[in-house]
């Protein structure tokens, strides 16, 4: 099974070699017809603590680095 890989923009950087990942998508609605956006944030592993706040990154599947960890940042 294939890694999935996202992007999004980076909206927090409190924790050491942690970001969070806020992802925005699009869909149109089945019933009403209407464009949705919905938004979810994912807390992914920055080893190098190199991005900041309103970055944009692609983050992509990984094994658990802790509790809340699943995404590791590949690029910006």
């Amino acid at each position: 099974m294939p890694k999935r890989i996202l992007q999004g923009t980076v909206t927090s950087t409190q924790n050491a070699q942690t970001v969070t990942v806020s992802i925005e998508r699009r869909f149109k609605h089945p019933l009403l017809k209407k464009t949705v956006r919905k938004s979810k944030k994912y807390r992914a592993h920055d080893e190098t603590e190199q991005f900041n706040v309103g970055d944009i990154v692609r983050i992509q599947e990984c094994a658990p680095k802790s509790k809340t960890k699943r995404w590791e940042v590949i690029a910006s």
